[in-house]
C-alpha cells in the first residue's frame, strides 16, 4: 500500500495564493508583485512560498516571470478561479448565502405585517429551495446566463 503526501493545500498554497491576490488585486506593487513582496505577505518562510508558487503556477492558479534558471521573480496575475477561491469574486454558494440572509433580514425589519408576511415567505421558499438548487441559480445568474424579459 502506497503512502499518500501530506495535503499543503490549506497550510502552504492557499495562505499563499490569498498572499498573491491580495497583492496582485491592489495598487501597492502596479498589480505585479515580486516574490519577495509575497513572503511577508503569506506569512510563511521562503522556502514554503517558493513551493507554493511553482505548485500554484503549475495549476494554473497563477501567472509569473521567471528569471534564465526558472526561479520564480514576480507575479502578473491570478486566474479566474483563483479570483473565487480567494473571494475577490463572487461563488455561487456564497451568494445564495448572502440572498438567503437578506431575505430573512428584510424579513426581520419590514415595516408593516404584510410586507414582512411576504418576505417571510421568499426567505422560507429559498430556503426551501436549497443550497445546491440555490447554488445553480447563482451561478446562472452570476455568469449573466438567465434568459431577461425584453
Amino acid at each position: 500500500m502506497r503512502e499518500l503526501l501530506d495535503d499543503v493545500w490549506f497550510t502552504r498554497d492557499l495562505p499563499v495564493l490569498r498572499a498573491i491576490a491580495r497583492l496582485v488585486d491592489g495598487p501597492e506593487y502596479g498589480g505585479n508583485p515580486y516574490l519577495g513582496q509575497v513572503v511577508p505577505a503569506s506569512g510563511l518562510p521562503k522556502p514554503e512560498v517558493t513551493a507554493a508558487a511553482r505548485a500554484l503556477v503549475s495549476a494554473g492558479y497563477v501567472e509569473a516571470l521567471t528569471n534564465y534558471a526558472g526561479e520564480i521573480v514576480r507575479f502578473t496575475g491570478i486566474s479566474a478561479e483563483a479570483r473565487r477561491l480567494t473571494g475577490l469574486w463572487p461563488t455561487p454558494q456564497g451568494e445564495w448565502d448572502r440572498l438567503v440572509e437578506q431575505l430573512t433580514a428584510r424579513a426581520g425589519n419590514a415595516p408593516t405585517d404584510v410586507e414582512r408576511a411576504r418576505w417571510r415567505a421568499l426567505a422560507d421558499a429559498a430556503v426551501a429551495v436549497g443550497p445546491d438548487d440555490g447554488a445553480l441559480l447563482m451561478s446562472a445568474l452570476i455568469g449573466g446566463y438567465v434568459p431577461r424579459a425584453r
